[in-house]
């Protein structure tokens, strides 16, 4: 990944690496010979790497003394290569010209200390932790093998065990390439074991003691441990417009539904600057205040209300605190749960509804009440929650007032052309073409389609501007579009085939979006009789926002040497606006009653 402002993007397939990257100084005569990618210097653990660039196609290349047997018409290549750990050095020769790359491939297995110490950074905890009365806490360490590993913590001794085997879970960008099985590795010299504390207090920072043949060498970990009482409630409001609750306490754990400013929850444990949520997630310390209570967060809840204005079902749950939630949609339902919240429900007042056909609720437990609305139609048009006081306000979306003749006049339809600055280029293609350009063009060429067809369209951009995905999102949920579709150029992580991969990928996160993104990928894919990499729900700032079904097209890779002539064929361009247009077109007249 490249140290530049980058969005969605960077966290799928790492198109990103090729946006910052210096193009290597070719040591002869004027360079028809380049590399986009990779970089000078580059660092990856991947056991391969592809080259990608391009060259004059009169004459042939060569790597290392082996010729690339595969390229474009117009000179562009990306030849993959094996990688063994450590340096890697490559050369890149045309004729007179010459390009040389140092690529090092690092172990992903934690390294054995050197000497009588522990492993670097391998203690833990590392951060400051705090639990529960009686909840397990666990160390590890790495440090030499065949040795006896202890943990002292005030007058407590854990005496750790020897776990040297290691399983590796690849990262998500693995499901994009296929290659995502876990892998085992032996690592000699780790030690585990685990404790529970009953004595609330602060047990300070633990002293681990490493022994062997008679020596000795202790070394404090960087965090320290507390205990807090059951009868110590602190509670966390969210302040940010929408929180961010994980399940666990880091950005690479998953998302949970959004917490609506001003939910409170009860925290029940703490790692480093992430609370623990007593429902379950965590929060970052930013996103949230907190102050302490005499009673843990809790509410109960009785009648609800219902009224429908502006093309939209509104339901209030009056609550006596702000409770965090969960929100599931389903083809032709929404289910709702309230958590550390009581049922004292006998009567409701819900009206006949032209978009909530009924609703049911149960009690899944004495302190999590679940609401199942029955939708009218299969196809969901958005929706938003939040609160005002402590009452919650879940808004529904209703379907959009459309001409049968004419679906998409008075549909107001938002563009996002991914990326937009010289600090964000994007995905570059053989010739270092960037994607930020390729998307603005093929965005104004779909708008003007749209436009044709009644559709006002928003762009999220009209230029080069520099805008993270926070900014993009935050246009999606001001300017509340019909539909939102975000369009974007695909690359590979290090470890992809980037001679073999070519097609459409279609990304969704909202039910309510799957349906379109199925539809129109499938559409493209037929229509332009292009490649098919695939429909795949996938957790990205530009589809998690709920207001509208929101979808991510990747419409081609720009590192495959030849979907990249046709990327970059501007009549290719027009007929793709033209069919992107046509699928929505008729999407939208398929999917309304």
């Amino acid at each position: 990944m490249c140290a530049i402002r980058s969005h969605f993007f960077a966290n799928v397939v790492g198109s990103l690496v090729l946006a910052a990257v210096r193009i290597p100084a070719v040591l002869a005569g004027e360079a028809s010979l380049k590399v986009v990618y990779p970089p000078p210097e580059h660092q990856t653990t991947a056991e391969q790497i592809f080259l990608i660039g391009t060259s004059s196609p009169d004459a042939p290349v060569y790597v290392n003394g082996e010729k690339i047997e595969v390229r474009s018409s117009n000179g562009h290549f990306a030849p993959s290569f094996p990688l063994q750990m450590g340096e890697n050095t490559f050369t890149i020769r045309q004729q007179d010209q010459q390009i040389r790359l140092q690529v090092t491939r690092q172990s992903t297995v934690p390294p054995q200390p050197t000497g009588f110490v522990f492993g670097e950074n391998s203690l833990t905890p590392a951060v400051d932790i705090a639990r529960q009365p009686g909840e397990r806490v666990c160390f590890s360490a790495i440090a030499p093998v065949d040795a006896k590993v202890t943990v002292q913590i005030s007058d407590r001794v854990v005496e750790l065990s020897p776990t040297p085997q290691l399983v590796q879970l690849p990262s998500n960008l693995a499901a994009l390439t296929g290659k995502n099985q876990p892998q085992s590795h032996s690592v000699p010299g780790r030690y585990q074991g685990c404790t529970s504390f009953t004595q609330p207090g602060n047990w300070g920072h633990p002293e681990y003691i490493l022994t062997q043949d008679g020596q000795t060498h202790k070394q404090t970990a960087a965090g320290q441990i507390e205990i807090w009482s059951e009868n110590r409630f602190q509670i966390a409001e969210v302040t940010a417009d929408s929180g961010t609750a994980r399940t666990g306490p880091g950005t690479s754990y998953s998302r949970l539904s959004p917490l609506p400013q001003g939910t409170q929850a009860t925290i029940s444990g703490k790692e480093g600057n992430w609370w623990r949520l007593e429902y379950g997630a965590w929060i970052h310390a930013e996103q949230v205040r907190t102050f302490f209570h005499p009673t843990p967060v809790a509410s109960i809840v009785r009648s609800l209300r219902s009224q429908t204005e502006n093309h939209r079902t509104k339901i209030y749950f009056p609550l006596q605190a702000p409770v965090p939630v969960k929100v599931r949609q389903q083809s032709d339902r929404l289910i709702l749960t309230l958590y550390h919240t009581t049922a004292q429900t006998d009567t409701i007042a819900f009206s006949n509804n032209s978009l909530v056909k009924r609703l049911d609720w149960q009690a899944e437990t004495s302190e999590r009440v679940q609401y199942t609305f029955h939708l009218t139609t299969d196809q969901q048009w958005g929706y938003q929650l939040r609160y005002e006081g402590t009452t919650l306000v879940l808004s529904l979306r209703h379907p959009p007032d459309v001409s049968p003749t004419q679906p998409l006049a008075g549909l107001k339809i938002l563009l996002d052309p991914g990326h937009g600055s010289e600090n964000d280029l994007g995905a570059r293609g053989p010739t270092g073409y960037p994607e930020k350009d390729l998307t603005l063009k093929v965005a104004k060429l779909l708008r003007d389609e749209l436009e044709k067809r009644g559709a006002t369209v928003i762009m999220t951009r009209e230029g080069d501007e520099d805008l993270y995905p926070s900014d993009r999102v935050e246009i999606i949920q001001q300017t509340q579009p019909h539909l939102a579709f975000s369009l974007h150029y695909n690359a590979l992580p290090d470890n992809g085939n980037a001679i073999a991969t070519q097609g459409i990928g279609t990304f969704w996160y909202h039910p309510q979006a799957q349906d379109l993104a199925v539809f129109l990928h499938d559409h493209l894919v037929s229509d332009l009789q292009r490649p098919s990499y695939g429909v795949f729900w996938n957790n990205l700032a530009l589809t998690r926002p709920t207001i509208a079904p929101t979808v991510l097209l990747e419409l081609g890779f720009t590192i495959n040497p030849f979907e990249f002539e046709w990327i970059t064929n501007p009549q290719a361009q027009e007929n793709l606006a033209v069919s992107l247009a046509e699928g929505i077109e008729t999407w939208v007249g398929q999917s309304l009653p």
